[in-house]
């Protein structure tokens, strides 16, 4: 027996999605969040293994990390306006809570730069340990988001072959 799929928003959350800037916002942040990922992964490769190129290395790191500290705050209101609550709707909780390691691994990078805990080929190895989460998070958000359009597509086909 099969369960049938929940769709990812209901009729009200659709609409406050499609109403919200943030969405516009999130759509905008997240393609630039992963250039700058993989511009700082090129920097951060090259570094580790060459050892030149640490400053442009070190800061597209601290830039990458800003900009996922954008799109968190951003996105949590985002979750606020379309779902009631800032982070861990049913929607997206998963997703947040990988999200948090995330943050926590980029953080520790920039305490990391911030202190002298690691040195810097220690740091260009945590960083690229938070890159990891990273992908692993846009990943998930990739497939919940293709999904949530697959299911509509399909309740759409659906609604229009009762008619």
């Amino acid at each position: 027996m099969t369960r049938p799929i929940q769709p990812l928003y209901t009729p009200e959350e659709r609409r406050r999605r499609d109403e919200s800037p943030w969405t516009l916002v999130q759509g905008i942040l997240a393609p630039l969040q992963f250039l700058v990922f993989l511009i700082s992964l090129v920097l951060v490769l090259r570094y580790l293994a060459t050892g030149t190129g640490e400053l442009a290395a070190t800061w597209s790191i601290v830039i990458k990390t800003l900009l996922l500290y954008t799109i968190m705050i951003t996105g949590s209101i985002w979750e606020k306006v379309v779902f009631g609550k800032y982070l861990f709707v049913h929607a997206f909780f998963w997703e947040d809570v990988f999200s948090m390691l995330v943050l926590a691994l980029h953080t520790a990078y920039l305490v990391a730069l911030l202190t002298g805990w690691l040195d810097t080929r220690g740091q260009m190895w945590l960083a690229l340990a938070a890159y990891a989460t990273y992908v692993v998070n846009a990943t998930q958000f990739l497939l919940k988001l293709r999904a949530a359009r697959l299911s509509s597509e399909a309740a759409m086909a659906n609604a229009g072959g009762e008619s």
